[in-house]
């Protein structure tokens, strides 16, 4: 069983995105069909949704230069009051790229990772593979993807049909290699040695913390922001969301030995999930990925 997993980090989703454009470009095929199950968080499960559709990469590349700075528009200067993001942008890019899809109607195995904060839980959005109810199967593809994506502070949490309000999945699992080995196990009946994962991150940052002088730590140690503009650096839940991959990642490696791809890189600097202005440079750090582990990927792709 082959599965490919994408991380969240928000804008940064530039980068998994070149990895699997140049996939696709290398095999000639869409990248869903290399894969027996998708799965994504946050701005991974806009990719994972994609793949599961057989969009092409580059056309979900197009979508994400074109539209990164206007969902990124704030609205708050600090978001203390009120979330810094309007979701309106990212709405509308779903519903047009999803339409009406609902999750019963994917034919892929797909698994969503978001949070059910009105009742408190971790919760699996889940295509038809025989373990879904009809209600959660009735749900519509975007407003899925639309939660896993809403981070608390920068995104309003997402009313899911009235049920229930849904924030971003990365707050438990934003590397979902591990909800994929459960699954796997539970629902699919493999056997470990059969379960094949290809995760790709999306940039591992070097997030600053440097020892100051300051005695006490608040809330301009985690989400430090700048004046005048007010613009907030999201400290804390990207270095959450990084430590939340990577402890993943290493049990992985643990469980599945080579049979866990992992593609990341180090990012020479703090990028946080809202900064649009480093697409260029993140989008060439894909394709500079794909080609240093092109034997890699290769290996890991060829029928055994």
């Amino acid at each position: 069983m082959r599965i490919l997993c994408i991380d969240g980090g928000g804008i940064r989703g530039i980068f998994p995105i070149a990895i699997l454009q140049a996939i696709e470009e290398e095999y000639g095929k869409p990248v869903g069909e290399l894969f027996d199950v998708i799965s994504g968080t946050s701005t991974g499960a806009i990719i994972a949704a994609s793949v599961a559709l057989n969009t092409s990469m580059q056309e979900l590349m197009g979508r994400y230069e074109t539209y990164g700075e206007r969902i990124f528009e704030r609205k708050s200067k600090i978001g203390l009051l009120k979330s810094v993001y309007s979701d309106r942008y990212l709405r509308r890019l779903l519903k047009q790229a999803f339409k009406d899809i609902t999750l019963g109607d994917i034919e892929k195995p797909l698994l969503i990772p978001a949070v059910d904060i009105t009742h408190g839980k971790p919760y699996v959005h889940r295509t038809d593979f025989g373990y879904s109810s009809e209600n959660e199967l009735s749900i519509k593809l975007w407003d899925a993807v639309l939660s896993s994506c809403s981070a608390p502070i920068y995104f309003p949490p997402n009313n899911v049909n009235n049920q229930y309000l849904s924030i971003d999945g990365g707050l438990w699992a934003n590397n979902p290699s591990l909800v994929c080995v459960t699954e796997a196990l539970h629902h699919f009946k493999a056997a470990l040695d059969e379960i094949e994962i290809l995760s790709i991150g999306t940039g591992q940052q070097n997030i600053d913390f440097t020892i100051d002088k300051e005695k006490y730590w608040g809330i301009r140690q985690w989400l430090p922001f700048q004046f005048p503009s007010f613009k907030v650096t999201p400290k804390l839940l990207d270095l959450a969301m990084d430590l939340s991959s990577e402890s993943v990642s290493y049990h992985c490696r643990l469980l599945l030995g080579e049979q866990y791809l992992r593609l990341n890189t180090e990012l020479s600097e703090e990028v946080p999930f809202d900064d649009f202005t480093n697409m260029a440079k993140l989008k060439a750090l894909g394709q500079q990925v794909f080609h240093d582990n092109k034997e890699k990927i290769g290996s890991f792709l060829s029928d055994k």
